[in-house]
């Protein structure tokens, strides 16, 4: 089937043309019928089947009648980041540059004085990330209620970041009467009771089963040490090795990871770059179109890169840290071989990485096999010398880093080699004549014990103190330690009043009159 059979119009079907597509996919095939008889469309399909055009196509037809009005726009898009949003505007751009319509953009990282501009102009097509679209309402320079048209692109990715009772307020402020297209991929509980609130009898559109991988990207997990250091050596090692490399999307599960990462490809004298959400607007849009031109074949990104980026030859994925969740390794393998392409997705796995690795062959539906080959990391010691995994990890057992713990050499000596007295209630001749031979010391010990002057003896050698002289000296302060107070009451002369307390020592005063 052609493009010619949906019902587009003949402007879109002109831009379809100008393209180079002649055949639409499965999600488009299915939902674009739909959409242009205005019901509403529940589209799960995997990412990279063209879900974007299933619903800028048809849009562009039903845009053709009708006129904007200041701050009212007719059809409004949500997407979970700035650079979905931003590439649906692209589409939209592509498709309907023979068409005079107004499309707007409200994304983070944008002042509000250059978007309020267009929002007074009038907007057929808003495109909006949930938080900026909420913060021009709360300020009174958006009305919702001309919006006849709402999509909410990735669903799920809206759940992973939160954005679900954003959704639920923005679905309060649009006409109970719109048409509404969801698209997702996968369908979690919190996703299917959304579905039920806010879409009316809709046309459920399911080209694959949700969460599945395409049949088109070949999967290899690849084992890993604990350290830091061992995950970038191997990650080096792979990208060297990889076979047919041309780009890479490398994934990591933190900002910081991104960073760290980025800077240590750089080092090894890669070509790369980074992206992240906490990078700026400006930055973030930089560094995706150097890779999408092919300046940078390497792209270190979190998972803000993972959800509906259209980088149609993309034909490697690394998952530097597997993903927590499995879905979003759904979408992250999804970023290559997309329209028909092959494409390579490697993990590094670590120890700790099992339980994912699980969950994640349980949610795909079939194991990822392990790479062939030896793939493990030694590290190199102190001397220069490598040292293999197995004695790393004793060393580890033994207190880490090769440093004995305090006390554990000791507590496997005899007592008697660490020259621990017994001390015991009954006499010596007692015990020797209840132990036997086995309690009486070897000539060599007695030697030494006569050599060695005893306890007692040196008691005895040490001067006595009795009573009287202590009593002597005891007007002698002694460092460090106060003198007993019954002691300075006994000292003290006839008439010295300096052993009791000042309060008592105050006059006292009658009452008057007495």
């Amino acid at each position: 089937m052609s493009f010619s059979h949906l019902g587009l119009s003949e402007k879109v079907l002109a831009a379809v043309a100008a393209t180079g597509y002649t055949t639409p996919t499965p999600i488009q095939e299915q939902a674009i019928p739909h959409v242009l008889a205005r019901k509403d469309v529940l589209g799960i399909a995997q990412t990279g089947t063209g879900k974007t055009a299933a619903f800028v196509l048809p849009m562009l037809t039903i845009l053709e009648k009708g006129r904007a009005r200041a701050r009212m726009p007719r059809t409004l898009i949500l997407e979970p980041t700035r650079e979905l949003a931003a590439q649906v505007k692209e589409n939209f751009d592509r498709y309907g540059a023979g068409q005079k319509l107004n499309v707007a953009l409200l994304i983070g990282g944008v002042s509000f004085g250059d978007q309020d501009a267009k929002l007074t102009r009038g907007v057929d097509v808003l495109i909006a990330t949930p938080g900026r679209l909420l913060d021009h309402t709360e300020r009174g320079g958006l009305l919702l209620t001309g919006v006849e048209l709402l999509v909410i692109d990735e669903a799920d990715r809206m759940l992973d970041m939160g954005f679900i009772p954003d959704i639920e307020r923005v679905c309060k402020l649009v006409p109970f009467t719109r048409q509404t297209l969801f698209f997702t991929a996968t369908m979690p509980p919190e996703i299917r009771r959304i579905t039920e609130a806010f879409l009316h009898n809709p046309q459920k559109v399911e080209v694959s089963k949700p969460a599945t991988t395409a049949v088109t990207v070949t999967q290899v997990q690849v084992p890993a040490g604990r350290e830091a250091h061992e995950k970038r050596e191997l990650l080096r090692r792979l990208l060297r090795e990889a076979k047919d490399l041309k780009n890479a999307i490398i994934f990591c599960n933190r900002k910081r990871e991104v960073a760290v990462v980025h800077k240590s490809l750089q080092k090894h004298g890669f070509s790369v770059g980074a992206l992240h959400g906490d990078m700026d607007q400006s930055a973030r849009t930089a560094a995706l179109e150097q890779f999408r031109k092919g300046e940078l074949p390497l792209l270190v990104a979190s998972d803000v890169a993972a959800r509906g980026l259209d980088i149609p030859e993309v034909s490697h994925v690394f998952n530097f840290d597997v993903p927590h969740h499995a879905d979003d390794y759904v979408h992250r393998i999804g970023r290559t071989g997309r329209a028909g392409r092959t494409g390579t997705a490697i993990s590094i796995v670590t120890p700790l990485d099992q339980k994912s690795m699980v969950a994640i062959e349980k949610l795909i539906g079939q194991s990822i096999p392990r790479a062939e080959g030896d793939y493990e990391i030694q590290a190199e010691s102190s001397d220069g010398t490598e040292r293999p995994r197995e004695a790393r990890g004793r060393e580890r057992s033994r207190g880490g880093r090769g440093k004995p713990q305090r006390g554990r050499e000791r507590s496997h000596e005899p007592r008697e080699a660490r020259g621990e007295a017994r001390h015991t209630s009954e006499p010596r001749h007692a015990s020797e004549a209840r132990h036997g031979s086995e309690a009486r010391p070897s000539s060599e010990t007695r030697q030494l014990s006569e050599a060695r002057p005893r306890s007692d003896d040196k008691r005895r050698a040490e001067p006595r103190h009795d009573a009287r002289q202590q009593a002597n000296n005891s007007h002698v302060p002694s460092i460090g330690r106060p003198e007993p107070r019954r002691q300075r009451e006994i000292d003290a002369e006839p008439g010295d009043h300096s052993h009791l307390p000042a309060f008592l020592l105050r006059p006292v005063r009658s009452p008057a009159g007495a």
